[in-house]
């Protein structure tokens, strides 16, 4: 087995065993990736590599959209943030723009990284046997 193919796996185990609030901060990441790959492409002028990492970024946000729960009252507003982002992504695309890109960047690194405190607060409150 090469390298590559063990890594693969691994990747995919770990998707599989993952918690549903790893799996949401899996697709935070993710979709930084494909927006850092998106600019990269736009510095260098590769039209579709951009093309093809902003719609992977847009398709990692119709995700997010589809697995919100809207029995909560944050999830409108996550709701109304993400359909943005994703508006904002079409603009760039179209229009090679960098500047929007990071712009989503940072709403998702805010996203990610107060989801990242949630795992967090309910680890912490499993292990000492609170129910959040």
């Amino acid at each position: 087995m090469s390298a590559q193919t063990a890594h693969q796996i691994y990747k995919q185990n770990s998707v599989n065993t993952a918690s549903p609030g790893d799996l949401t901060l899996l697709l935070y990441n993710g979709c930084l990736k494909f927006l850092n790959k998106a600019k990269v492409a736009i510095s260098e002028a590769d039209i579709q590599v951009k093309n093809i990492n902003l719609q992977k970024a847009q398709k990692i946000i119709s995700e997010l959209i589809v697995t919100l729960n809207m029995d909560y009252e944050i999830s409108s507003s996550m709701l109304n943030m993400y359909e943005y982002m994703n508006r904002r992504l079409i603009e760039a695309n179209i229009k090679n723009d960098a500047q929007i890109i990071e712009e989503i960047e940072g709403y998702v690194v805010e996203f990610r990284d107060t989801w990242k405190e949630v795992i967090k607060i309910n680890r912490q409150n499993s292990f000492s046997g609170n129910q959040a």
